[in-house]
C-alpha cells in the first residue's frame, strides 16, 4: 500500500511531475552534508597509505649554510693576523632504510585495514543518511495527509454546527447540541493548527536532510521485491554484509597487525646512508679553504633496553586485539537484533495497514448511517460529532501506518546492509572512495589533493 492516500487525497501527491522517493534519495546522495563529511573523512584515511610506505622510501635533504667569520691569530712571532671570512657549506645526505623488523611492510598492511575499515563506515553513514531521507519523505506525505484529513474535518464538522443550529431553531434539539458542536469545531480548529505546525517542522527536516526544500511529492511504495524471504535470510545477511559487522571484522585485522608493528621495535634496524657536501672558507688555520667530502655509511641498531617501553606497548597491543575481537561480537550481536526487530516490524506493519483499512471503511459507512438516523431524528448530535470524530482518528492512524509500512521496509532494508546506491537503482553516480585511494596510495609527492571521483 503506498502512502499518499488514505481516506482524503492529496491531489498533488499524484501530479506527473511531482518529485518520487529515488529522486529525493539521490539528492541526499548527493548533497547531504554528513554524508560528505564521512567522505572526506574517509579521504584522510586513504593517506595513512602513502604516509606508511615512505618507510620503503630514500630519505632526502638538503643543507645549505652562509655567513661571516672574523678570525685573528696569534702567530710564533707574536704578531697577529686577522681575517673576515665568508664560510658556506652546501650537501646532501640520503638514508634508506634497509631492515627495521617489517615495521614498514606490517604498518602499510595497518593502514590498508583502516582504508578498507573506513569504507565500510563510509557504507554506513551512507544507509543511515538515505534512511533518514525516507523517513523524511514520508513524514512529509503523512503530514500533508493529516492536514488535509483535518480540512476535510473541520468542513464537516461547520456542516454539523449549521445543521444543529437549523434544527435548533425548528425546535427539534436544544441549546446543548449546538453548544457541543461548537466544541468539536474548535477541536477540529486546533488539531488542523497542530496538523500544520507538524508538517511545517517535518518540510524543515526534509530541506536539512535532502538539501532542497519538498514540493510536489509521489506516494511512497515500500521496498517489498528487494528484502530478504524470511527471517532467517535477513538475520544471515546482516551476520556477513552488514556495513558495521564488516567494519568490525577489518578492525579485529588492524588490531592484530599492531602487535606485529610495536613488536618491530624490539629488533635491529639497518639503515644505508650517503653524503656529499661542498664546503668554502673552512679553516684557515690551516690553510685550507676548501673541503669536498662523500661518504656511504652502513648502520646497524640493535635496541637493548628501552625501560621497557617497547614490551608495555607490545602488551597494550594485545589486549587491544581482545577488545576489538569483543567488539566483533558485540556488534554481530547487534546486528542480528537489529535484523530481527526490522523484519518483525516490518512484517506486523502489513497487518496494521491492514486493519487501519478496514477501520476506514466501516468508520466511514457508520457514520453515513448515523447521519441518517439523526436526521430521521433516532440520534443525537452528540452520536454524529462522535462517529465523525472516530473516521478522524481512524484515518489518521491509516495515514500513520501507511508511512510505518514504508519506513520499516527501507529499515530491513538497511538492517541487512543493503540500503544503498546500487541496490535502489538510484539515478545518480555512485561514490567509489577507491578511486581517490588509488590516487594517492603510490604518490611520491605533490600537495594538491585530487578530486577523488
Amino acid at each position: 500500500m503506498a502512502l499518499g492516500v488514505a481516506g482524503c487525497c492529496v491531489l498533488a501527491l499524484s501530479d506527473a511531475h511531482a518529485e518520487t522517493v529515488p529522486e529525493a534519495l539521490a539528492k541526499a546522495y548527493q548533497s547531504n552534508p554528513q554524508l560528505n563529511a564521512e567522505r572526506a573523512r574517509q579521504r584522510a584515511t586513504d593517506e595513512n597509505v602513502p604516509q606508511a610506505m615512505a618507510g620503503y622510501r630514500p630519505q632526502v635533504n638538503a643543507t645549505l649554510s652562509y655567513g661571516l667569520q672574523a678570525v685573528r691569530n696569534l702567530l710564533v712571532d707574536n704578531t697577529i693576523a686577522g681575517a673576515t671570512l665568508k664560510p658556506w657549506t652546501i650537501g646532501v645526505t640520503v638514508t634508506q632504510t634497509l631492515y627495521n623488523g617489517n615495521k614498514t611492510a606490517n604498518s602499510v598492511r595497518v593502514a590498508e585495514l583502516q582504508v578498507q575499515s573506513g569504507r565500510e563506515a563510509l557504507r554506513n553513514v551512507g544507509q543511515g543518511v538515505l534512511l533518514d531521507a525516507v523517513i523524511a519523505y514520508t513524514n512529509v506525505l503523512a503530514n500533508q495527509s493529516l492536514v488535509e484529513a483535518q480540512r476535510a474535518n473541520v468542513t464537516s464538522l461547520k456542516e454539523t454546527l449549521g445543521i444543529a443550529q437549523k434544527r435548533l431553531n425548528a425546535g427539534d434539539v436544544t441549546p446543548t447540541d449546538t453548544s457541543q458542536a461548537e466544541a468539536r469545531l474548535a477541536r477540529g480548529q486546533a488539531d488542523l493548527n497542530a496538523s500544520e505546525v507538524t508538517l511545517a517542522i517535518s518540510q524543515a527536516t526534509y530541506a536539512a536532510v535532502i538539501g532542497a526544500a519538498p514540493a510536489r511529492l509521489s506516494p511512497a511504495e515500500p521496498m517489498d521485491r528487494l528484502l530478504p524471504r524470511s527471517r532467517d535470510d535477513a538475520v544471515a545477511m546482516a551476520f556477513k554484509s552488514h556495513p558495521a559487522v564488516v567494519a568490525a571484522s577489518f578492525d579485529v585485522d588492524v588490531a592484530t597487525t599492531t602487535i606485529k608493528v610495536t613488536e618491530s621495535t624490539l629488533l635491529p634496524t639497518i639503515t644505508l646512508q650517503g653524503s656529499a657536501s661542498r664546503s668554502r672558507d673552512s679553516d684557515p688555520t690551516l690553510g685550507t679553504f676548501g673541503t669536498d667530502q662523500a661518504s656511504i655509511v652502513g648502520q646497524l641498531n640493535a635496541p637493548l633496553y628501552d625501560g621497557g617501553l617497547a614490551a608495555a606497548q607490545t602488551r597494550q597491543a594485545k589486549e587491544l586485539s581482545s577488545v576489538s575481537r569483543l567488539v566483533l561480537d558485540q556488534v554481530r550481536t547487534q546486528a542480528r537484533t537489529a535484523a530481527t526487530g526490522a523484519w518483525v516490524s516490518n512484517e506486523g506493519s502489513k497487518t496494521a495497514v491492514t486493519a487501519a483499512e478496514a477501520e476506514v471503511r466501516a468508520a466511514g459507512v457508520a457514520l453515513a448511517g448515523v447521519q441518517r438516523e439523526a436526521a430521521g431524528g433516532q440520534r443525537t448530535t452528540v452520536d454524529v460529532l462522535n462517529s465523525q470524530q472516530d473516521l478522524v482518528s481512524a484515518k489518521a492512524r491509516l495515514i500513520g501506518a501507511q508511512r510505518d509500512r514504508v519506513i520499516a521496509s527501507y529499515a530491513l532494508l538497511s538492517a541487512v546492509g543493503r540500503l544503498d546506491v546500487k541496490t535502489l537503482g538510484l539515478n545518480t553516480p555512485d561514490y567509489l572512495p577507491e578511486v581517490h585511494y588509488h590516487q594517492v596510495r603510490d604518490a611520491w609527492h605533490g600537495l594538491r589533493t585530487p578530486d577523488g571521483k
